[in-house]
Order: structure tokens, then C-alpha cells, then sequence
């Protein structure tokens, strides 16, 4: 099985640590990657990747690397601590480049046979909406199951954390990874991802953005083809 780590920030905290030890429960094939030290560029709102190619957008070249990484990961791990109840501003640059990744757009086959895991930690609170902040993105990639994970560290550093809390970290993230290899190589999309994809393919099949028509078409979508297993 092989994971691909994106960490919300370069420092090696909380986040990071879980990441991690989740990720070595699972594989010893594992790839990390750091924001913004391995990708740090804002979107600038050039619509090119919609209305023509991804290629050309100005980071793509320096995105790629990461791109490469999750299409050939078995899972996907977005890790990022909560700041001001939100993902932090590293993970949301990263991921407003892939919108032309959406369903809406040219959502990529292998993702709908993947599973993707959104993991954040707080001093405090505001996991949750963390967490949705990273799981938006993996719906509407096609990801075909996505888990999320909160931990209330109650520290700022994972040395200071109890042992009495990284014990219950440790418990969950055991239980989380026996349900993803209990579905490694046969997990299949839900199915509100299913229904989200059929309206998409009707939008697809009036055509409103002939760059992504075209896709749709090339895959065999319009024709009946899937992009999940039968």
C-alpha cells in the first residue's frame, strides 16, 4: 500500500506526528510532503486550467511532483492543525489549485478508487471544521472514501501532550487503520458520489466548457463508461 502525506506546515508538530503514525500502521511506502516549504504559491485566479489545461497554469511545473504522488498513492493523508477553526492558509492554497480536479471539471479516474484520510489537532477545538475544510476537496475529487480524524491535543507541542492522551490517539488511529486496509483494493465510491457524478455528466452532456466536455468524452463518461469498477 503506498501513502502520500501533504502536512499543512513545514513544522513537525501535533499533526504531524499522528500523520505519521497513522501512515506506518498502514505502509512502510510512504511520501511526504511539506506546505508551503514543497509547494507555496497562491492561486491567481487565471481560469486558465478550466477554460483551456491544467499545463498551464504558472505553478504547474512545481505542483506536478505532488500531483504524481497522490494519483500513485493507494490513500491520501491531508494533515493540517486548526488555525482559527479553519485548515491552515499552506493547506488552502494547495488545494484551491486542483479545481479544475472537481467533478464539475476533469476529475481524475484513480480517484475514485482511493481512500483519503483528513486529520487535524488543537490546543482546543475546531477539528471539525478543519476537517471539512480538507474533506470538500477529497468529495469532489471522486476519492471514494474519506475518513477524518480530530484530536484535542490540549498542548502546543507533541512533547507536552499526556501520555494518557497519546495513548487514546494511538487506540484510534489502530482502529482507523484496520478500516482502511480492511477496504484497500476493493473500496468502491458512495452513493451520494455516484449521484453528484450523474449530475455532472448531464451538465457534461450540454456542454458549457469545451475543454471539460471534451475530457468527459475522451474518458467514455457520456458513453456509459465509469470511472469506478462495476
Amino acid at each position: 500500500m503506498k501513502i502520500t502525506i501533504i502536512h499543512g506546515q513545514s513544522h513537525q508538530g501535533s499533526t504531524c506526528h499522528i500523520a505519521r503514525m497513522l501512515a506506518n500502521r498502514l505502509s512502510d511506502d510512504v511520501e511526504e510532503f511539506f506546505l508551503p516549504r514543497d509547494f507555496g504559491e497562491f492561486c491567481v485566479g487565471c481560469t486558465t486550467c478550466f477554460s483551456e489545461t491544467e499545463t498551464r497554469c504558472p505553478h504547474f511545473a512545481r505542483l506536478s511532483p505532488i500531483t504524481k504522488a497522490m494519483d500513485d498513492a493507494d490513500v491520501i493523508i491531508l494533515a493540517s492543525p486548526v488555525y482559527v477553526y479553519h485548515t491552515t492558509g499552506a493547506m488552502k492554497a494547495f488545494l484551491d489549485h486542483y479545481g479544475w480536479r472537481w467533478m464539475v471539471h476533469r476529475p481524475e479516474e484513480k480517484m475514485f478508487s482511493k481512500q483519503a484520510v483528513c486529520i487535524s489537532t488543537a490546543a482546543g477545538a475546531g477539528m471539525k471544521s478543519t476537517n471539512r475544510d480538507m474533506a470538500h476537496s477529497t468529495f469532489f475529487w471522486g476519492v471514494a472514501k474519506t475518513y477524518t480524524y480530530g484530536a484535542a491535543v490540549m498542548e502546543t507541542s507533541w512533547e507536552r501532550v499526556r501520555p494518557k492522551k497519546k495513548q487514546a490517539i494511538e487506540k484510534k488511529l489502530d482502529a482507523l487503520a484496520r478500516k482502511i486496509v480492511k477496504r484497500q483494493g476493493h473500496v468502491r465510491p458512495s452513493v451520494k458520489t455516484k449521484m453528484f457524478f450523474s449530475v455532472m455528466l448531464q451538465l457534461q452532456k450540454r456542454g458549457w466548457n469545451e475543454a471539460d466536455v471534451n475530457y468527459w468524452k475522451e474518458k467514455g463518461w457520456t458513453k456509459g463508461k465509469r470511472p469506478w469498477k462495476p
